[in-house]
Formats: structure tokens, C-alpha cells, sequence
């Protein structure tokens, strides 16, 4: 694999071509890169999202910003004004992106197994092993060392990166984006304890992964035991995340870091899993949830909203802020408790004499 040769400046009309946004500024200047808004230098463009960095805005030495029509009013260069600025960022990063090119072809160091179905556009990468009867559509992207169990399917123009592995019969949509080190489809966490000793519970489903699922560095996700461990279209895993096996993960739900969802749990459509989360076992979660980081999910959630835990358990986001205020009073009520106590003993041997 070798960098990409790429276009290293563009006018800013260039930039914002085909995009639902309005160039408020110089049309003809170049910008060369990307950058944060307080690190910026004449020639970057950058965006302004979030409330806490505008007061940057003022001093920024970028030569554009992304931003909102209420924020421009504050902005002293060329204003790039749109209703959602990290979209538009994402798509004008990406003409900066150095992409990967890859070679047609299969490496001659890659093992190929018996009766695979391989497109001709198919790139396997150097010490690649691909199991039998393996099919890969067009345009697939197999990087070094990756392991590609038996009777493995991927579709178009998806991509693994170096060092992935895919157990037999695992099924992986279009494109799919895998990074590396995950591990999809091993055996799921199922053993029966009798007189003792544990015994192996067969785990005979598969994993699949639907069309523009993007699975992070080092996330395992297990096959299911009985029935199909699916992430649907669209969804977003991060990097280091445990998915149990029988796992459903809905369209368009993104996963933080760290994540661990126990078996059989069923994940709603667009909801957003916080980093360091935990989901017990047989668990559904509605559509729409966000669960902030570090939240324990002992609990089905049947409603949208935001959810928290901490002392007591998972509870609403509203009610745990409210329960948060309470337990740093703590120490407060606990001295006039106290102090009300020694009133009332006094008043009491008043009455008493």
C-alpha cells in the first residue's frame, strides 16, 4: 500500500462547491489545511461548534471558519455560515484526507483457500489469509494479516484493515469499515455449570454486519449462540468494545470506548452509548436513548431520553443531576441533623423539669 498523491490547496469556493453552505468572505482564498480554532494559522480553515470555543472566535489566525449564521456576527475572517458546521467540516476535511492506495490484486504471500468467489477488483494485502469458500464483492480491501475464516461473505467496497480477524460464516455489508485488531464473530461467553465443573455451550449463529457499519480498533464482537448477532445499517462502534453474543445493535446507534453489552440485549435505532458503559444481559434498550459515560444499565429502558446512573441505580439524566446536588449537600444536612438533635435533647429536659 502507498500515500495517495492529493491535492495539498483549494480556493475556498472549491471547498464549499455541492455543500449546503453560503461563503461569507474571499472566494479566492487558498486554504492548504485544517486546524483547531485556537491553534489556526493564516492558510487553515477550522469550525466553531461548541459554545466553550468561541471565545476564540475573535483572536483565531485561520484564514476561514466553519460556523452558524449567529456565530458569524462574531467571526473576523472568511466565514464558511451553515446550519450544522461539524458536518460541513467532516466533508471539507475530507479533501484534505491522505488517502491509501491499493494494489488490484493478491499479494503473493497471501494464502488463498478452495472454491472462493473473488472479485477481480478484490486487494488482498501481503500475509492475508482467506479461508474456503470465501466470497468478496468489489472493490473489497483485505489489509496485511488479516484472517478471513471459512464461508465469510463481504460486499462491495468494504475495507479491513491490518491485523482483523472474521471467524467462519461471519457476513459483513457494504461499505464496511473494520480497523484494526477487531476481532468479529469468536465464540460468545456461554458455558452451563453441572456437578462442578463448566461445560461449553456450542455457539452456532453468526455475526453480520449490515451496509455502513464502521467497527473501531480492538472490538470484539462475539457470534451468536442460537440466533445471528447483528449490527444494523449504519452503526458506529468504537474502539475496545465487548459486544455479547445475540447482541442486535439498531440502525444509526453510535458506541463510545470501553462499552460492554452483555448477551441477548437488544439496542434501539440512534441512540448514543456513552464511554465506560455497561449493559447487562437480555436488556432492550428503546430508540432514541442516550446513555451518558460510565452509566451501569441494569434495567430495560422503554422510553427516549437521556439516562444516568450513579448512587441508586439507573435513573433518569434529570433526576441523577438532582440526586448528584443532593449527595454534595450531604455533609451539610448530616451537621444539622446533628445540631437539631442537641436542640431538641435540650428542649425536651427543659419540658422535662
Amino acid at each position: 500500500m502507498t500515500s495517495n498523491p492529493h491535492k495539498s490547496q483549494f480556493q475556498l469556493s472549491e471547498l464549499i462547491q455541492g455543500l449546503d453552505a453560503i461563503l461569507k468572505g474571499d472566494p479566492n482564498c487558498l486554504i492548504t489545511s485544517v486546524s483547531t480554532i485556537q491553534q489556526a494559522e493564516p492558510g487553515q480553515i477550522t469550525f466553531l461548534m461548541n459554545p466553550q470555543y468561541k471565545k476564540y472566535l475573535p483572536e483565531t489566525q485561520a484564514s476561514a471558519v466553519i460556523l452558524t449564521q449567529e456565530d458569524s456576527e462574531d467571526c473576523p475572517v472568511n466565514a464558511i455560515i451553515c446550519r450544522d458546521p461539524y458536518y460541513i467540516y467532516a466533508k471539507i476535511a475530507a479533501r484534505f484526507e491522505q488517502k491509501i492506495t491499493t494494489t488490484i490484486g493478491v499479494h503473493p504471500s497471501a494464502v488463498v483457500g478452495k472454491d472462493c468467489e473473488i472479485d477481480p477488483t478484490v486487494s488482498i494485502a501481503a500475509n492475508a489469509v482467506i479461508g474456503d469458500r470465501v466470497k468478496l464483492g468489489p472493490h473489497v480491501i483485505i489489509g496485511p494479516n488479516c484472517v478471513i475464516g471459512d464461508a465469510v461473505e463481504i460486499d462491495e467496497h468494504a475495507s479491513l484493515d491490518a491485523n482483523v480477524t472474521l471467524y467462519f460464516r461471519v457476513k459483513v455489508g457494504k461499505r464496511v469499515h473494520i480497523s484494526s485488531g477487531a476481532v468479529i464473530g469468536s465464540d460468545g461467553f456461554g458455558f452451563a455449570k453441572h456437578k462442578g465443573s463448566w461445560q461449553k455451550v456450542p455457539q452456532l449463529g453468526r455475526v453480520i454486519l449490515e451496509d455502513d457499519v464502521d467497527i473501531g480498533a480492538n472490538t470484539a464482537i462475539d457470534r451468536g449462540a442460537i440466533n445471528d448477532t447483528v449490527i444494523e445499517k449504519g452503526a458506529k462502534l468504537d474502539n475496545l468494545i465487548q459486544i455479547g453474543h445475540n447482541v442486535r445493535i439498531g440502525e444509526n446507534t453510535a458506541i463510545a470506548g470501553c462499552v460492554g453489552i452483555a448477551g441477548s440485549s437488544v439496542i434501539g435505532k440512534n441512540c448514543l452509548i456513552g464511554g465506560q458503559a455497561g449493559v447487562g444481559g437480555h436488556l432492550t434498550i428503546a430508540d432514541n436513548v442516550m446513555i451518558t459515560g460510565g452509566t451501569e444499565v441494569t434495567k430495560s429502558i422503554r422510553e427516549p431520553g437521556i439516562y444516568s446512573s450513579g448512587v441508586g441505580g439507573l435513573v433518569t439524566n434529570k433526576e441523577w443531576r438532582k440526586n448528584s446536588a443532593r449527595l454534595h449537600r450531604l455533609e451539610h444536612l448530616t451537621n444539622r441533623v446533628k445540631e437539631l438533635e442537641i436542640a431538641l435533647e435540650a428542649l425536651t429536659e427543659r419540658i422535662a423539669t
